[in-house]
């Protein structure tokens, strides 16, 4: 077995704090516009089999058991220390918390409280401009008000995090129409215009104030996570603005998911300053994942390459998400190994690089004590 240290699990959002029903449950467990198909339920995915899987015998139950069954024994324990159980059961060491989402979730405290771990926060630059504007009167103060914020942030966060969930597409296509930082007056009429046009609480989608935010946090010095999971060609959407970023000292993130993760590492191992995620791949290929981890080793240098367990809502994705990822890692170094074409101590070595040495590098975590 191919020992790791703790992981760091470089993106993750907080979980669910309620308890929840059958379908309640089921509907978390992948992205979808709707039902099952008839006669199916949302467990009929590697998730869900990854989930039953691994995540019975941390609340004490046998693998593989029914889901009412796991259900059942999750109400018996209750909402809060079924998510303890799980989030401490999965050697995490460290979670790096997307803090932007909605809903009744936990944050970075609250995680660590929970799961016996370090939380560190993560920042959507887009929620900073979201709050700027409600309490700016003017373009003036909303872009003073702006690059405060963006200052504030950095001095508190690890990393800004761009693109995650729906607002995805809008930044891929936002960086790839012109990925050089927009002029002054570009800004301030774009601000203008969006400004006019907002109702409280409406999102950023102009792509002159996206490309502002994206080039507020690359001079921020923290690094920029930029998510591609959503969009089909958003990785080579963003070749521009990784190019255009070169040589700045930005160190930007690339957070494929399933099936972008060779693009993300193709160009990790063409830019020094891009580094790649291995995780948000790999739980939902549940048992596939060692195939999918194999195909990111194949391009990109080992020191460019980082897990994550892209845990949401439910602490059984941030389970699943580790321990599939302990298990690929192991079978595909491991195998390695056997066949001869690695060291153990090589092995060991690159493991523990892409568990958490690489992120710990990245985001300076060891600096912040």
């Amino acid at each position: 077995m191919i020992e790791t240290p703790p992981l760091v699990d470089q993106y993750c959002q907080g979980v669910l704090r309620t308890e929840l029903g059958l379908a309640t449950f089921e509907a978390q467990l992948i992205p979808s516009a709707g039902p099952p198909a008839a006669g199916t339920t949302f467990f009929d995915t590697q998730t869900g089999f990854a989930v039953r899987r691994w995540c019975p015998p941390l609340l004490g139950l046998e693998p593989h058991c029914a889901p009412v069954r796991y259900l059942a024994r999750r109400r018996e324990l209750g909402a809060a220390e079924s998510a303890r159980r799980l989030l401490r059961g999965c050697g995490v060491g460290a979670r790096l918390v997307d803090t932007g989402l909605p809903g009744d979730l936990t944050g970075p405290k609250e995680l660590a409280l929970a799961g016996g771990a370090e939380a560190f926060e993560l920042v959507r630059p887009e929620l900073l401009a979201e709050q700027a504007a409600d309490t700016s009167g003017t373009v003036a103060a909303f872009l003073a008000n702006l690059a405060g914020a963006v200052h504030h942030a950095a001095a508190g966060a690890v990393a800004f995090t761009c693109g995650a969930g729906e607002g995805g597409r809008a930044w891929a296509a936002a960086l790839e129409a012109a990925p050089e930082p927009p002029g002054p007056g570009e800004v301030r009429g774009a601000a203008g215009r969006w400004l006019a046009g907002r109702a409280k609480g409406g999102a950023v989608r102009d792509p002159v104030l996206l490309r502002h935010l994206a080039w507020s946090a690359v001079s921020s010095g923290l690094p920029l996570q930029l998510h591609t999971g959503g969009e089909p060609a958003a990785t080579e959407r963003l070749t521009g603005f990784v190019r255009a970023t070169g040589g700045l000292g930005a160190r930007l993130v690339l957070i494929g998911g399933y099936p972008h993760h060779r693009q993300a590492a193709r160009l990790a191992a063409a830019f020094p300053h891009v580094h790649a995620d291995l995780g948000a791949a790999l739980g939902p290929t549940g048992a596939r994942a060692a195939a999918v981890l194999a195909e990111c080793l194949e391009t990109a240098p080992f020191g460019k390459l980082m897990f994550s367990g892209g845990g949401r809502q439910l602490p059984e994705l941030h389970a699943v998400g580790a321990l599939v990822f302990r298990e690929a890692l192991g079978r595909v170094l491991g195998g390695w190994v056997a066949d001869g074409s690695w060291s153990w101590r090589d092995a060991e070595r690159v493991a523990a690089m892409v568990a958490a040495g690489n992120a710990r590098r990245v985001y300076r975590l060891d600096e912040r004590g």
